[in-house]
């Protein structure tokens, strides 16, 4: 579980610790810092989010000791002890999307991101671009805030038109 969090951590620029007695062969080829070892409360000193993805009693041990420091835990699987959620983001092209059960069901969370990474297009940030550009340019022209958002739909159905005939 926690070799699965680690990449958007990274991709965040977050400045990774790995803290675990045995540590899978992939984590060692990201530019985390690794402490082979059992955890221990001051592995969260200078820490500001923490994910507990471990054994369930190594966990409760690890939301206390971020409790007690006023840290984010994101605990995998005790949503009860958690104080920060992680399975529905989804970045994508400067646009970024969360979704929440509120610790209630983490696996439909992440069914729903994942329904959401299939249906939203790859060149999301070509469509952020083009209602920055239309924005500014309405804006400029003094266009009424009630006709925006639907010049903003006809113009990224025109870009999505013109993305299914270059595939076609």
């Amino acid at each position: 579980m926690a070799a699965s969090r680690v990449p958007a951590l990274l991709a965040a620029g977050a400045r990774v610790a790995v803290v675990a007695p045995e540590v899978r062969p992939e984590i060692r080829d990201w530019d985390v810092r690794i402490l082979e070892r059992e955890f221990a409360p001051g592995d969260l000193d200078g820490a500001w989010l923490v994910v507990a993805a471990a054994t369930p009693e190594v966990n409760r041990e690890v939301a206390a000791a971020a409790e007690a420091r006023r840290v984010f835990v994101n605990v995998v699987d005790d949503a009860a002890a958690a104080s920060a959620y992680t399975a529905g983001v989804l970045r994508r092209g400067g646009i970024t999307i969360a979704v929440s059960t509120e610790g209630a069901a983490p696996a439909l969370t992440g069914l729903i991101r994942e329904g959401l990474e299939a249906v939203l297009p790859e060149d999301l940030e070509r469509w952020r671009s083009e209602a920055r550009r239309l924005r500014d340019d309405q804006r400029a022209a003094g266009v009424p805030l009630e006709r925006r958002r639907p010049l903003l739909l006809e113009a990224l159905v025109r870009l999505y038109s013109l993305r299914r005939r270059r595939s076609a």
